[in-house]
């Protein structure tokens, strides 16, 4: 049962729509970056939610590793193509504005491919290829990410969590959406169970010697050490297929890189070589297919929803009472979230009232007492 206080999204987003533009993000740029971060608490996906409002956006602008006005560059475009660079600004507002070019590309010539250079983080991978899937379009996008998952029999972090996501229109309520990273375990489920108390489930995270590590709280000592490292699906070595997971996540890296000309793998660490700060210069990449150019929309919405509708109907295991199909179980966090608004924990709630004093906005929560 939760516990957590709710606070209403109409003023979860206008304090966080303040607060970016008191750190210099234009107006209409943080309507786009506050409605991505609530977007991740809409879905339940809170890793990415408001939760890293202050300490991935707000605290890296204060540092000087984050560009509040984004300079959005096009440095190559043809009819069905896009090439771009951030410049280190708001990776939300860059990846926004190719979206918004890719579908109208697709939408006239059937497919459109774009990716962003020197970007920063773009939040959930998800908001952007349901940006393709509102519209009757397939959206297919990935990003590259700080190292943090090491390649299959190696122990060095080399590629980051690398997401490789998918969003379809359906005939249903719900769109099919896919959102996943490509290591088996990220940091934040690590800093859940160290929080909690418990163990890291053993071939998640491996340490130099080869070994699997399973003390939560070491792991994260260890992975700011650069003496850890996350698995990729399936985990380590070969005997759960982790390198299925390793290959996937080199595609990411790949095409989040070499189509813009992009920095990747240990170049996207946020320090240099004397441990200064500095940006993550992140890349991402975009796809969009509109299914009329196929057999057409509604073809395409009954089938996948048939096939959807087939794997929640097939025989459930022992004791299950109900199979999930992509997406579906963030629907089902939003008719829970959609009246009562975002639950916020005590972490959450001291980054928003530090912001506000921060600058001096004149906002009252009610969780304060």
């Amino acid at each position: 049962m939760e516990t957590r206080p709710y606070v209403s999204w109409d003023l979860v987003g206008s304090f966080m729509v303040d607060a970016f533009q008191a750190a210099g993000i234009p107006e209409a740029d943080a309507k786009i970056c506050a409605d991505v971060l609530m977007e991740s608490d809409r879905r339940g996906i809170e890793s990415h939610g408001t939760n890293r409002f202050k300490p991935i956006y707000i605290d890296r602008i204060n540092d000087g590793i984050l560009n509040p006005v984004t300079n959005y560059e096009i440095l190559k475009e043809t009819p069905t193509t896009l090439v771009a660079d951030a410049h280190d600004g708001m990776g939300m507002v860059a990846s926004h504005k190719m979206m918004t070019s890719l579908i109208e590309k697709a939408k006239t010539h059937g497919l459109a491919m774009g990716a962003i250079r020197n970007s920063s983080h773009y939040g959930i991978a998800g908001y952007w290829a349901t940006m393709a899937s509102k519209e009757g379009l397939l959206g297919i996008t990935g990003t590259n990410a700080r190292p943090s998952i090491a390649p299959t029999f190696g122990v060095e972090n080399m590629m980051g969590t690398n997401p490789l996501t998918f969003a379809f229109p359906t005939d249903e309520e719900f769109d099919f959406i896919l959102d996943c990273a490509t290591s088996i375990v990220q940091r934040g489920k690590i800093e859940y169970y160290a929080r909690q108390g418990k163990p890291t489930p053993k071939g998640m995270v491996i340490a130099h010697d080869g070994s699997a590590l399973t003390d939560s709280e070491e792991i994260l000592r260890r992975l700011v050490e650069g003496t850890a490292a996350l698995t990729p699906l399936g985990g380590i070595g070969e005997e759960l297929a982790g390198y299925k997971g390793y290959g996937y996540a080199a595609v990411v890296e790949i095409l989040s890189a070499a189509l813009t000309g992009g920095l990747f793998m240990k170049d996207l660490s946020n320090k240099d070589k004397n441990g200064n700060k500095r940006p993550y210069h992140l890349g991402h990449f975009f796809i969009v297919i509109n299914p009329e150019f196929f057999m057409g929309l509604d073809t395409f919405k009954k089938t996948t929803g048939d096939i959807l509708r087939g794997l929640r109907n097939s025989q459930k295991a022992p004791g299950q009472d109900r199979i999930y199909t992509a997406g579906e179980k963030e629907w089902d966090v939003w008719q829970v979230r959609q009246d009562k608004g975002v639950p916020m924990g005590e972490g959450v709630q001291k980054d928003f009232i530090a912001v506000r004093d921060m600058y001096h906005l004149d906002y009252k929560f009610p969780f304060e007492k």
